[in-house]
């Protein structure tokens, strides 16, 4: 069965976690190209609800990581 299908047969779109230069995260759909300046965090694509629940747990700084290190100097 295809990943991207539940057992009922409904088509699930999922997501990889990115993440930028500035270490800010977003979601990017597995189907299409990655954008310039963003990389997966994860090699394994999930849904968007789980991609959300990650970056949650994981990006507890909102900063840009150029102002955090504007800041600490």
């Amino acid at each position: 069965m295809d990943n991207n299908f539940n057992n009922d047969q409904e088509y699930i779109e999922m997501y990889f976690v990115v993440i930028n230069h500035e270490e800010q995260y977003s979601i990017w759909p597995d189907y299409k190209p990655m954008p310039l300046g963003w990389r997966k965090v994860l090699d394994s694509s999930m849904t968007k609800g789980d991609c959300l629940d990650f970056i949650e747990k994981n990006w507890t700084d909102m900063r840009p990581l150029s102002l955090r290190k504007e800041m600490e100097s």
